[in-house]
C-alpha cells in the first residue's frame, strides 16, 4: 500500500508501516512537514495514488462529498500512546489491507474495523 500518514498521527506509525513493506510517508516528511494542508495532502494523494491515514474528520468529509481523498483509512481509536497504537494496527494490518484492496473508505476503531462501502 502506498500510504499518507497525516500530522495527528505519529511519524512512528508511517516508519511502523515502511517496516512491513509498505511505502508510507508522514506529513514530517514533506517539504511544509506539519504546515502541509489537507488539500495538499489531499493532491499528494491523488497525484500518487496514496491513502490518507488521518484521525481528522475534515478527510472524512472531503471523500464522501468529493471522493478527495480517493481512498481514507480513518483512525478513530481516541487518544493512546504510540505502543498501543501500533498494537491495534498490527492485530488488524491483514484486514485493513484487504479492505482498502475493495473499499475506498475504512475506519479503525480501537476494537473494530468497519468497511464502508
Amino acid at each position: 500500500m502506498k500510504l499518507i500518514v497525516d500530522a495527528q498521527l505519529p511519524k512512528r506509525l508511517a516508519r511502523w508501516l515502511s517496516a512491513r513493506g509498505h511505502d508510507a510517508l508522514h506529513t514530517l516528511d514533506l517539504p511544509q512537514a506539519n504546515r502541509t494542508t489537507d488539500n495538499e495532502i489531499i493532491d499528494l494523494a491523488c497525484g500518487e495514488g496514496r491513502t490518507v491515514v488521518s484521525k481528522d474528520a475534515d478527510f472524512v468529509d472531503s471523500h464522501l462529498v468529493q471522493k478527495r481523498p480517493p481512498k481514507l483509512l480513518l483512525v478513530a481509536t481516541g487518544n493512546m500512546a504510540n505502543a498501543e497504537l501500533e498494537q491495534i494496527f498490527e492485530r488488524n494490518l491483514p484486514a485493513i489491507e484487504s479492505a482498502l484492496e475493495t473499499s475506498s473508505f475504512v475506519e479503525l476503531a480501537r476494537d473494530n474495523l468497519i468497511v464502508h462501502e
